[in-house]
């Protein structure tokens, strides 16, 4: 097994210390942090998601996975800053408005890192002009919003007209998501993606910047 086989599977594995261990003995070696992003972080967090697409891992193995993931970024990402790469783009994620909601957020959010994207959390309860606020702020590609009651999926849809009329609808790719949300609802509020779960998104993320 080769040292990104290794960082993979101890990814995969969600052991942070032993990960973050192998990350910083990687780099003293030599090798780049790109190169372990690009060929063993993202790999392993691509082998995850599909186990989890299939039911073979479940939320909170995944949860697991991605504190181990989030270790090993906290180490690379001032390297990669230092070297001068460049995440691919940018997404800023939330909870709507009146929904306190936040492991499908966060499982989200962690998948979408583990794909080379910078990701802006606006946290839980985001009223519709927090994210144009950030929206300008921060000028992401991604816009995603989670709702996981059948009560707080009506703040997706006015999250999308506020950014309509602050005139940055067309600037922004929405996706969202959520247990009680469909591809027929997401249609009618006109996002531009709907997932359902968090591996599918970080994919349908990632292939915004093929």
């Amino acid at each position: 097994m080769n040292r990104f086989d290794e960082i993979s599977a101890l990814l995969q594995k969600g052991r942070p210390r032993e990960l973050s261990a192998l990350v910083k003995e990687e780099l003293e070696d030599g090798t780049s942090a790109n190169d372990i992003l690009l060929k063993a972080l993202i790999p392993g967090m691509s082998i995850v998601g599909e186990r989890f697409k299939k039911n073979e891992i479940f939320v909170p193995e995944v949860l697991i996975t991605a504190r181990a993931m989030n270790a090993a970024l906290n180490i690379l990402k001032p390297v990669l800053a230092q070297a001068g790469v460049e995440p691919v783009g940018t997404a800023i994620i939330c909870t709507v408005k009146g929904d306190l909601h936040d492991i499908g957020k966060n499982l989200v959010k962690m998948m979408i890192e583990g794909t080379g994207i910078r990701v802006i959390d606006l946290g839980v309860d985001c009223p519709p002009e927090r994210v144009v606020e950030a929206v300008k702020e921060y000028h992401p590609d991604i816009v995603c919003l989670s709702a996981l009651l059948t009560t707080t999926m009506v703040n997706q849809k006015a999250t999308i007209d506020a950014l309509k009329e602050a005139g940055l609808r067309d600037q922004v790719k929405v996706m969202v998501g959520g247990a009680p949300v469909t591809q027929a609802f997401a249609d009618e509020i006109g996002a531009d993606a709907y997932t359902p779960d968090a591996a599918t998104a970080a994919e349908v993320a990632r292939a915004y910047f093929n």
